[in-house]
């Protein structure tokens, strides 16, 4: 049996529905306190309330608990793979081609200077 996190609605717009997600639980479930979740929070710079603490705690504990049943389905015999297709290295050929001139870089340019594009500036002086 699993568990149903209903994903709060704040923020949300109006008619669309809030998602249901369903977590499974195990013998594996760490737990994980109010007070880590509050130090995650500010690591995070994450302004939460007393409220949001107690339910974030819960969901990242069945969060957890989750990702230790997958652990334990992994088996030692399959090797890691980073992705389902077995090909490696697949490379284009690396032909030189013609690219633009200088000038035909800079033609669509709404201004250029010294032969660069130009920009406004976006940064302060540098010391």
């Amino acid at each position: 049996m699993g568990t149903r996190l209903d994903v709060p609605t704040a923020g949300r717009a109006p008619g669309v529905a809030a998602p249901v997600i369903h977590l499974l639980e195990g013998p594996l479930s760490a737990a994980i306190t109010r007070d880590e979740v509050a130090h995650l929070a500010r690591l995070a710079r994450l302004a939460v309330t007393d409220a949001e603490l107690d339910v974030f705690a819960g969901q990242l504990d069945v969060i957890l608990g989750s990702v230790a049943r997958v652990g334990e389905v992994a088996a030692d015999d399959i090797p890691p793979t980073s992705h389902a297709v077995p090909l490696e290295n697949v490379y284009r050929p690396d032909e030189l081609r013609p690219g633009l001139s200088q000038e035909q870089a800079l033609s669509g340019a709404p201004a250029s200077e010294d032969g660069r594009f130009r920009v406004p500036q976006i940064l302060g002086e540098e010391a």
